[in-house]
């Protein structure tokens, strides 16, 4: 039950952040939080763990608060035990890449002692190295504190890791480098508005929302001249003529979202008006069961323990006079499929603990990289919000369906890669971008343009650095776009005459022999010694 007795908390003007960490992280934090100063309200809090828990528990009830930026075990804890949404920073590829860097200069073995669980492109970046790396995980500060001294017996003289980890490798004496760069502390705080801007409470129907998402893409953000795109960049231009529901379907990583946002653009700009008609969008998949249906019909003030006094416009209030986006439509549970389906047909939501129904208009975009037509089938989606959803259908290619585009895609991540590091691309790093397009053109892409992004970036910081010559094998760096080697094949079997021959007329022994069942031998006998099979 909430606490009544508690002071009322008020919502403010701008988003309210708080940040929590106790080690290196905290001044990182006081740095980057300058940068987003007249976007949101930033508090730091210097605790960690159950302290932290403690005190923005207490904190909460006189105070209010949109979103929490930590990291590592400290963040995952309060993740598990605050009601907040708790914003975790991610180490990217780029980050790993610049601390084995920095780690190098001080010895040639490094150890990188993560939280629960190895990171996983860390063996790729290990052979790209060539370096001996002890890859550890942690899950209790004890676990980690015993993890360092192991580390320190063997001779180690280096780790790389969060703020727990350098903290506890500087207090054994060890060089310590720091995992976290400035431009993954920047997504966490873009990240953590971004999430604010679609949580923000419903203004009244005739003021233009400022605070809702505003698309980032247009058709123009589409980029490639292969078939496939140029049918897709038509395809959205004519259901940009219609207001009918619309199914994205394709693989993870191909731009589903961009293509969205892309759509939802055209059709309002077909309709002209005034204002900036909201983009709101969802990741069915990415957020918890227990929280979804609040975050998808908003609740009233007491519908459950720890709700917003006050209560909370859900998604699909917010999404009124623009595109509800329902990325992963497919991971939606059973229930809320239920609930929107109601809501998709009447027009109107109401709040989880509420009774007064909300008139509500927006066009639904859904994405998917599952097939749904498998899901109705065993019964995890229902048939009736399928066709509801599915008015129309947009398939995205896969990346490796589009030829070409790969290379022009690569070039530009790579330059862009660079010059966010400040390198200047001179006709020797132009000449080593080429020779890296043969194998980026005949790799598969399970990841799409998601992984192609990742390892541009990796491929911009190694090519620009002094590790890499033009000489250097592409193959040990990037080893994920080269296939196993296959082995030598084996000699080729003998005839099943000869086979036959060689066990003395046993059927039964010369078809174990070859491996085959005796109705297959039968039919290979019937064929001439030597012909085709």
């Amino acid at each position: 039950m909430s606490d009544h007795n508690a002071p009322a908390v008020s919502s403010p003007t701008r988003p309210v952040i708080w940040t929590v960490s106790v080690t290196r992280l905290f001044d990182l934090f006081r740095d980057i939080s300058l940068e987003f100063d007249n976007l949101a309200t930033i508090t730091p809090i210097q605790l960690g763990f159950e302290k932290a828990v403690q005190y923005i528990r207490k904190k909460l009830t006189s105070e209010h608060c949109d979103a929490i930026i930590a990291a590592g075990s400290n963040g995952s804890y309060l993740k598990s035990r605050l009601a907040v949404p708790v914003i975790l920073i991610h180490p990217g590829g780029a980050d790993v890449l610049l601390a084995l860097a920095k780690a190098r200069r001080v010895a040639t073995r490094i150890a990188v002692v993560t939280y629960k669980t190895p990171l996983p492109a860390l063996q790729a970046f290990q052979q790209s190295f060539r370096l001996p790396i002890e890859q550890l995980s942690y899950v209790t500060e004890e676990d980690a504190r015993t993890q360092i001294n192991q580390l320190k017996a063997a001779g180690i003289r280096v780790v790389v890791g969060a703020g727990l980890i350098t903290q506890l490798a500087e207090e054994a004496g060890m060089a310590a480098i720091f995992l976290y760069s400035a431009d993954t502390v920047r997504e966490a705080f873009s990240n953590a508005l971004e999430l604010t801007r679609r949580a923000a409470p419903h203004p009244p129907r005739d003021i233009p929302r400022g605070g809702t998402l505003k698309p980032r893409y247009g058709l123009e953000d589409l980029q490639g001249h292969t078939p496939p795109v140029e049918q897709l960049r038509r395809t959205i231009m004519l259901y940009a003529r219609s207001p009918a529901a619309v199914l994205i379907e394709g693989e993870t990583g191909t731009g589903k979202e961009l293509a969205a946002q892309a759509l939802h653009q055209e059709y309002f700009a077909r309709r002209g008006g005034e204002g900036h008609p909201p983009f709101v969008a969802i990741n069915c998949g990415a957020i918890a069961e227990s929280l979804l249906e609040a975050e998808l019909f908003g609740y009233e003030e007491g519908a459950f323990t720890g709700s917003r006094r006050g209560g909370r416009c859900g998604l699909l209030e917010t999404a009124h006079g623009g595109t509800l986006f329902l990325d992963e439509i497919g991971e939606m549970p059973l229930h809320l499929q239920t609930r929107l389906l109601r809501v998709l047909e009447e027009k109107r939501v109401t709040r989880v603990g509420g009774q007064q129904p909300v008139a509500v208009d927006f066009r639904v975009i859904s994405a998917t990289h599952c097939d749904l037509d498998q899901a109705i089938a065993r019964g995890a989606f229902r048939a009736d919000l399928f066709y509801r959803l599915s008015a129309l259908r947009l398939r995205i290619p896969a990346l490796r369906e589009r030829g070409d585009d790969i290379s022009l895609l690569a070039r530009g991540y790579i330059t862009r890669a660079l010059a966010a590091m400040n390198i200047p691309l001179n006709a020797a790093l132009a000449g080593r971008i080429t020779r890296c397009m043969p194998p980026l053109l005949h790799y598969h892409w399970p990841g799409n343009i998601r992984e192609l992004r990742n390892i541009a970036e990796r491929l911009a910081l190694l090519l620009a650095s002094d590790m890499v010559s033009d000489d250097t094998d592409l193959r040990a760096l990037v080893p994920e776009l080269y296939p196993p080697e296959s082995p030598e094949p084996p000699p080729s079997p003998l005839a099943a005459h000869d086979v036959l021959a060689l066990h003395g007329g046993d059927h039964q022994a010369a078809a174990r022999a070859l491996g085959i069942s005796r109705t297959t031998l039968w039919r290979r006998l019937k064929q001439p010694p030597g012909g085709s099979r």
